[in-house]
């Protein structure tokens, strides 16, 4: 079946303007006004931004995808154009898709399998994961969601794990989520190894208390973080590497 061609729209929470202006509103996609960018400000939760918009319109145009989008993402000259290619092609694969993003994890444990394709804070990440593929956990850096499906983010969740929870309820409702080919840049200034600051683990022990109770018939489960084996798995990482 042709599926008609996608209609995008971006959501982004921003903590930091500098930040915002130095990278996602110079991608020539967006600086263009060639789609609509939602903008929302103090927010408490991913879930604040991007549900205000995914689970408040209810006869969204065909093939529409809400796309969140991090403040520090860049997307590079013409990657809206390969964005919606991959994406038609992901669709002829895997007819149930209502979850994509540009990097996740297929599997768990020794048989999880890393896949996509993107410059991590100066880096290139090139996973030998062939791609288009299903996943079972995604990063949060872009996650794209068919507006359709009506999935939103978990507010119990805060700012953390919600790239899993969204691919796993998506499977709960039989509907596949999927990384593809849609390489941009990622400049986080979240250190890569430990020591992390306190801060950043006291939010995503908080995060991760809810995550792993919420979905503690799916464990294990490992997300591009942390390998969670059982209720605590993550606060016990963060407090060894702290």
């Amino acid at each position: 079946m042709n599926q008609p061609i996608p209609n995008l729209e971006f959501i982004v929470a921003v903590s930091d303007e500098r930040v915002l202006e130095k990278y996602l509103l110079q991608s020539p996609c967006l600086k263009s006004n060639t789609y609509p960018l939602h903008i929302h400000r103090n927010c408490h939760s991913a879930a604040q931004a991007f549900n205000s918009h995914a689970l408040s319109t209810k006869t969204p145009p065909a093939n529409t995808w809400w796309i969140w989008v991090h403040q520090d993402v860049y997307l590079p000259q013409g990657w809206d154009r390969l964005f919606i290619t991959k994406l038609l092609e992901a669709q002829t694969t895997y007819p149930r898709l209502g979850v994509l993003g540009l990097y996740g994890i297929a599997g768990h444990g020794q048989q999880a399998h890393r896949a996509g394709e993107l410059l991590d804070r100066g880096q290139m990440l090139q996973e030998p994961t062939p791609i288009p593929c299903l996943v079972d956990s995604l990063d949060e850096l872009l996650i794209a969601s068919k507006a359709q499906n009506q999935l939103g983010f978990d507010p119990g969740l805060g700012f953390d794990f919600y790239g899993t929870d969204i691919v796993l309820s998506a499977q709960e409702m039989n509907i596949q989520a999927a990384v593809i080919q849609a390489p941009c840049e990622h400049w986080s200034s979240t250190p890569q190894k430990p020591p992390f600051p306190l801060t950043l683990v006291e939010r995503i022990e908080q995060s991760a208390h809810v995550f792993e109770n919420k979905w503690r018939h799916r464990l294990p489960l490992t997300t591009p973080c942390f390998e969670i084996n059982g209720i605590g798995s993550t606060s016990q990482f963060l407090k060894a590497n702290a």
